[in-house]
């Protein structure tokens, strides 16, 4: 298999045990898994030519994950980032998602949801190879939202719910669900974090005034 078309995924976990399973688990479902205990050490291995994914964990001594994710910014490092922790404050969440991370699972993960989280990440790197920079996708995907889409779309976003959305736009509930199913779809969004993932990277939402969940 060429590097072109290799599938790999960057395991960067200070935690052996924790590290071990994980490796496990992808090699489990016929995908490569390269183990490092230290961001530092990930860095200097790192192939950004490969077609691959790095799950991160945010806690670790010496190069924190986040330190680690602007490092591969400032080196041009575009992979797609998943960030795994045991401590998913909202801060450190909206801070990974500002940076352009793809996931943010919370320690101990439902192995289904990495995986499929994982996967994603792997065709969305794919993608990007093939058909150029992930952001023109994303504002296609806005675009494509109708008014009454995004009037809806804002909202949810920003943490309220959909009971509070109808009041504002004075709409019943049910509608509320109707649309907001809507933009999902549109989005290609599976669950609500990836919406505000998505809406912080394209600076529609301030970080700072998001509701705490």
């Amino acid at each position: 298999m060429t590097t072109a078309t290799k599938q790999v995924v960057y395991v960067v976990d200070d935690d052996q045990g924790m590290l071990d399973s994980t490796v496990w688990l992808l090699e489990s479902v016929g995908l490569q898994a390269l183990p490092f205990t230290s961001g530092r050490v990930f860095l200097e291995a790192c192939d950004a030519g490969l077609n691959a994914c790095v799950l991160l964990d945010v806690r670790m001594p010496g190069m924190g994950g986040l330190n680690v994710q602007e490092e591969m910014r400032a080196r041009g490092i575009e992979l797609p980032v998943i960030f795994v922790s045991g401590h998913a404050d909202v801060p450190i969440v909206v801070r990974a998602f500002k940076a352009g991370a793809r996931d943010f699972i919370e320690k101990p993960y439902n192995e289904q949801l990495l995986l499929d989280s994982v996967q994603q990440a792997l065709s969305s790197s794919e993608r990007k190879r093939s058909h150029g920079d992930g952001q023109s996708e994303l504002q296609e995907r806005l675009a494509s939202l109708t008014p009454r889409e995004r009037d809806v779309f804002l909202p949810l976003v920003r943490g309220y719910t959909n009971r509070e959305v109808a009041e504002q736009l004075d709409i019943s509930i049910k509608t509320v669900d109707l649309y907001r199913a809507r933009v999902m779809k549109r989005m290609q969004a599976e669950r609500l974090a990836d919406l505000v993932g998505m809406a912080i990277v394209a600076d529609l939402v301030d970080p700072l005034c998001l509701r705490p969940s």
